[in-house]
């Protein structure tokens, strides 16, 4: 079976060594988890007026920064590390990785400046040169079956710029289409992560799992995310749009029902997957809902966002990093309140503006509290760990 990342366990040294800057998702997961657990506090400047000459402002700063800061460090720490298995070449490291990651803080420091061109260039800067560090050794290994991965950092890139070039008012292009483009590339890298993790991990922690990867599911559940995409391209909306979305939740639905999700309730480390991954149906369920116009796309968002994204996150981040550190992969105390933590956010934020509309800012802070919290134990936890060897 083919494998997104394989988990290797290198032996341990008798003496530990700084080792921050050795592979891609040691540096990129602290910096993630570590803006995730303070986003709120620059959340809270932001409503203060403390911010006032910050170049993005508001629900626009939020959206940007949770998908091209957060979400798109994570996921460049997760390719660059997957990338050299991948192709058996080195990846960025040392001096170049050290480079990769100050051009991202540099991004989420002038979002919050008035310099917006600057901020522009160098926010669409980060994924082209996240492109071209997973691009060339996968080039070197002609290891095409993972050249879209390239292509979608790069259309990453791209829908980054419709943000900024509309709120530098050089594009009528909503800012918000970047965020959508930018939410539905995302939402395939969960979709064919998922397949290609969550079944073999699965299958290795739970004897007699036997979860399944169905080719015929498989094809059927990724092209219709792909047609969903295109969908939105050409602002397809209503009756038309409420049904791809439901077939789509359908064959996701199923997808998951062969992984068989009820077998890993006493495996925290797998079983934190598998609630990711529920969130990708009922996102989509939502989405139609929306289409409909009988709830508000918000609620669809943040089911992929704070549900889908988030609970991935937090369950690849502990996983990869336990894996490639050479420590046993078991979920610990601290695992599992990281896990608990960032769901309950997910619940919280989805649910009960949903349920009860006159809580949404109660419900907004409490979930922004439960999200930092559950970020704040993983630095607090994976700091030795992703530092030293």
């Amino acid at each position: 079976m083919a494998t997104l990342l394989q988990i290797q366990n290198p032996p341990r040294r008798g003496q530990a060594r700084f080792a921050l800057w050795d592979l891609g998702f040691r540096p990129f997961y602290l910096l993630a988890s570590s803006f995730a657990a303070l986003s709120i506090l620059v959340w809270g400047l932001q409503f203060s007026g403390l911010l006032p000459y910050a170049y993005l402002q508001g629900p626009m700063w939020h959206a940007h920064e949770m998908l091209f800061g957060f979400t798109l460090a994570v996921l460049t720490g997760f390719l660059l590390t997957a990338g050299q298995n991948w192709s058996g070449q080195p990846t960025p490291k040392g001096g170049y990785l050290m480079a990769l990651a100050a051009l991202w803080v540099a991004g989420r420091v002038l979002v919050l400046s008035p310099w917006g061109w600057l901020a522009a260039v160098v926010n669409a800067a980060f994924p082209l040169a996240a492109a071209v560090a997973l691009g060339v050794p996968l080039y070197r290994a002609r290891n095409k079956r993972n050249y879209f991965f390239v292509a979608l950092l790069v259309l990453l890139s791209l829908a980054q710029l419709v943000v900024h070039l509309n709120a530098l008012s050089a594009l009528r292009v909503p800012g918000w289409a970047g965020i959508a483009l930018g939410l539905d590339v995302m939402l395939f890298v969960l979709c064919v992560m998922g397949g290609r993790v969550i079944p073999m991990f699965t299958n290795n922690a739970i004897p007699g799992a036997k979860a399944v990867r169905d080719p015929r599911v498989e094809k059927v559940a990724l092209g219709l995310i792909l047609a969903l995409i295109v969908a939105d391209a050409l602002h397809v909306s209503g009756v038309w749009f409420a049904t791809l979305a439901l077939l789509t939740m359908l064959a996701h639905g199923t997808r998951l029902w062969l992984w068989q999700p009820w077998k890993t309730l006493h495996t925290p480390l797998v079983w934190v997957l598998h609630a990711a991954y529920a969130w990708i149906p009922l996102h989509l369920a939502f989405r139609a809902l929306a289409a409909l116009g009988w709830i508000s796309p918000s609620v669809a968002t943040h089911a992929l966002t704070a549900g889908a994204i988030g609970g991935m996150v937090i369950g690849m981040m502990t996983r990869t990093a336990l894996g490639h550190t050479g420590r046993k992969l078991v979920a610990g105390k601290a695992e599992v309140s990281c896990y608990a933590l960032v769901a309950a956010a997910a619940l919280v934020r989805v649910f009960v503006p949903l349920l009860a509309p006159s809580l949404i800012i109660q419900a907004v802070v409490l979930s922004a509290m439960l999200w930092s919290a559950g970020f704040a134990v993983y630095t607090w936890r994976y700091w030795p760990i992703l530092s030293r060897d």
